[in-house]
């Protein structure tokens, strides 16, 4: 018989879940969506949120729907080489390559760096980045303790300083929304859905899904149905936050246009924003909110990499493995966040679309009793289409094949032309287990 949550551990898991997925990337780009969408900054927001917000909550239920223990187990069920890759290009993206190291940046970009004097050189980022993931490395080897860490003491301080600038900017508007850019004149909400991956949340939610289930699981609460809906409540609470505080700050930055001009950094506008609300004492409170911010989601991250690399590398231990990617993560933060970031597009717009497809074929899993050519299809002839789009991100555009895709996908020009090959290949997947089964029988 399994034991009962209780309403406070439900509470903490979702603020849990919420500081897992609030980093910095959450901070910065519904701003910078805000001002460059404009008066269509509610359709463009919607778009975000369902990419933002509401994939990432399907994708934590994802994987307690299948029952498996992690994301491995469920990749495999395409196939077991699969498996293997995907799952380890996910833990780099979401890992050491570029959203761990991208914490230290943005904690540095916008948290330190605006007290410091100009051309200071590479010095002080080195050294903050440094402590920064001392920090986080201290708190990933106290993994059993991360609920109690971040979902009591880190959240709600998070809560508090994220709602003392929204709320003030709400009372005291910035000004009146100005007219939408080129890229957000038309289809706001698709454009806004493909922002949504830069928060790269979908991809970590089968991530900080384990860690979740984890939680759950070392309270007692074994049976797959409680441990279902113990997951799903948490969820909608960490979901509900998600997108208020998106929306508010998709607002924050539409409305700054007049006061501050169109800037191209959401860190600038949100430093902005805080001076102009609360003085010098504003950039001090947007350094706390960032800061605490990329802290929570480094520690998520850094306790489920190595976590997964443990499990692949079973000789090298758990410790050891957080402190190398603490490390590293600390060096290549210094590569600097623009960098980071311009890398990380091309990687998200190939692999996001696949990531979407697994999520919903594993709610569907027992529609085509699992077969595997169903998984095939779907997601093999989705990655052909999102290898492309990849590619363009990238600057690599091939021309008779984009040309090809905008005459046959729907959606293609909204980096949305994958769905219908996943949707076909679903189908065709499954025709061809039919097809086979019914030769069995011959």
């Amino acid at each position: 018989m399994t034991r009962k949550e209780s309403f406070s551990f439900t509470i903490a898991i979702g603020f849990m879940l919420f500081a897992l997925f609030f980093g910095a990337g959450n901070l910065i780009f519904p701003v910078m969506l805000g001002q460059s969408a404009g008066t269509n900054v509610w359709s463009a927001n919607a778009g975000f949120v369902v990419t933002g917000v509401g994939l990432p909550l399907l994708g934590v239920l994802a994987l307690g729907f299948s029952g498996k223990g992690d994301l491995h187990a469920m990749a495999s069920k395409v196939h077991p080489l699969f498996g293997i890759i995907f799952t380890t290009i996910l833990y780099l993206a979401i890992g050491p390559l570029f959203a761990i190291p991208r914490t230290g940046s943005v904690s540095y970009e916008i948290g330190v760096k605006p007290f410091l004097g100009n051309d200071v050189g590479f010095m002080p980022l080195l050294i903050f980045t440094l402590i920064f993931f001392a920090i986080t490395c201290f708190f990933s080897l106290n993994a059993s303790k991360i609920v109690d860490i971040v979902g009591k003491v880190l959240t709600p301080l998070l809560l508090i300083f994220i709602g003392i600038l929204i709320v003030t900017a709400i009372v005291n508007p910035l000004g009146d929304f100005k007219a939408p850019t080129e890229t957000y004149m038309d289809n706001a909400f698709f454009k806004g859905f493909q922002e949504g991956y830069l928060t790269m949340d979908t991809l970590a939610s089968f991530v900080f899904g384990i860690i979740v289930i984890n939680a759950i699981r070392d309270k007692g609460i074994t049976a797959k149905k409680q441990v279902m809906f113990t997951c799903m409540k948490a969820g909608l609470i960490a979901a509900g936050l998600l997108a208020i505080i998106y929306t508010a700050l998709t607002y924050i930055g539409a409305s700054s246009v007049g006061k501050l001009g169109l800037l191209d950094n959401g860190g600038t506008v949100l430093s902005g924003v805080s001076t102009y609300y609360f003085g010098p004492n504003g950039r001090l409170l947007l350094g706390l909110i960032v800061v605490a911010a990329c802290l929570t989601t480094s520690i998520g991250l850094i306790t489920a990499c190595s976590s997964y690399f443990h499990k692949i590398f079973p000789s090298i231990s758990y410790k050891k493995i957080a402190i190398i990617l603490s490390v590293f993560s600390a060096l290549f933060a210094n590569v600097g966040l623009m960098k980071l970031i311009a890398i990380s597009v091309p990687v998200l717009t190939a692999i996001y679309p696949i990531a979407i497809c697994l999520i919903f074929l594993t709610f569907l899993n027992s529609v085509f009793n699992g077969r595997s050519e169903v998984y095939i299809g779907c997601i093999g002839l989705t990655f052909i289409v999102s290898l492309f789009d990849g590619l363009n991100a990238a600057g690599i555009t091939i021309k008779f094949i984009d040309d090809l895709f905008n005459t046959i996908l729907p959606l293609y020009s909204v980096g949305l032309g994958w769905i219908l090959p996943a949707i076909m290949g679903g189908i065709l997947g499954y025709l061809v287990t039919m097809v086979t089964s019914n030769k069995e029988y011959v």
